[in-house]
């Protein structure tokens, strides 16, 4: 079923008793994709359908525009995508404001997610609290359920191999370069989208032509520096490479972090297209050789490596 999207309360009226959660979902990761499961079949349980509130921007995007020091798992177009393939029927996108962060926890659930939203049954993931600095929390909600008449469940922190999910570690993960611990927690590899653009050229001289990656959005995490064995689609073909993160010290003294992608039996023209990458496993950490033959020799280990990561 397609995914609906509603971004303003007023058209959510639309939806059918809502079966509801709330939340950003960055990551929509495995935890996130237990709580949309239990959306779906309670929503089946009592003819509703599934919803998830959330925001346009993250709410520290607003507070706090110059230094809200944001690392974000997802762009707002690969959670649509994410949230569909999960199942979710319903998304209710609301701009944050400074106004809506200072709805208490008593007018947010009586004036947003019962006024506005109609909820029939409200399903919260451990650990949730909401309006005003955090306040609320579950027990508070469970007063509310029985004031404003709708029903409420938690749903317990889900595991993965003894670890807790949450998108705090995937972070964390993807920062130490372990890409193939947060596909794990995700429940599906780690992507970064972007433009192809021009860079120095100089993996052409090597034989390693490389395709840069500018992305589209800067709160985008991007994973430690290093080598990566990846998954590339551009014009929905899909191809298998190699990229490199960092600031190539053998070759350059430049400070500017670039993405850079050999990819593996491609020979069209793809600048100024679209690309998709998905990271399957670290190679090795980004390393200043002696000379640039030195690199080069590496690079063919990198590819073999990387080759039969991919295979």
């Amino acid at each position: 079923m397609e995914l609906r999207i509603f971004t303003n309360l007023e058209e959510a009226k639309a939806i059918s008793k809502p079966v509801l959660t709330t939340g950003t979902f960055d990551g929509v990761h495995l935890g996130h994709r237990k709580i949309i499961d239990r959306l779906n079949s309670a929503a089946n349980e009592i003819g509703g359908e599934s919803t998830l509130f959330t925001f346009a921007k993250h709410p520290r995007m607003i507070l706090h525009p110059e230094d809200h020091g944001l690392e974000l798992l997802n762009t707002r177009d690969e959670k649509f995508v994410l949230l569909e393939n999960a199942g979710l029927q319903n998304l209710i996108v609301q701009p944050f404001t400074e106004s809506f962060s200072r709805l208490s926890a008593t007018e947010y659930v009586r004036d947003i997610l019962v006024g506005k939203i109609g909820v029939s049954k409200l399903i919260v993931g451990y650990d949730h609290h909401f309006g005003r600095n955090r306040e609320g929390d579950f027990s508070q909600l469970q007063e509310f359920s029985s004031m404003y008449q709708f029903d409420l469940e938690e749903i317990p922190a889900h595991e993965v191999e003894n670890c807790q999910v949450s998108s705090t570690k995937i972070r964390l993960a993807l920062s130490e370069g372990q890409v193939l611990l947060a596909s794990k927690l995700l429940g599906s590899p780690y992507q970064l989208s972007g433009k192809i653009v021009k860079g120095d050229q100089l993996g052409r001289e090597f034989g390693f032509p490389t395709a840069n990656l500018a992305l589209g959005e800067d709160y985008k995490l991007i994973p430690s520096n290093g080598v990566y064995a990846v998954r590339v689609y551009i014009d929905g073909k899909q191809a298998k490479g190699m990229m490199n993160i960092g600031y190539k010290p053998t070759v350059s003294s430049s400070k500017q972090k670039t993405i850079e992608v050999h990819i593996f039996d491609w020979q069209q023209d793809i600048y100024g297209k679209e690309m998709n990458i998905e990271f399957i496993d670290r190679i090795r950490q980004e390393i200043k050789f002696d000379s640039k033959d030195q690199l080069i020799a590496r690079l063919h280990v990198d590819r073999t490596q990387a080759e039969s990561i991919l295979t």
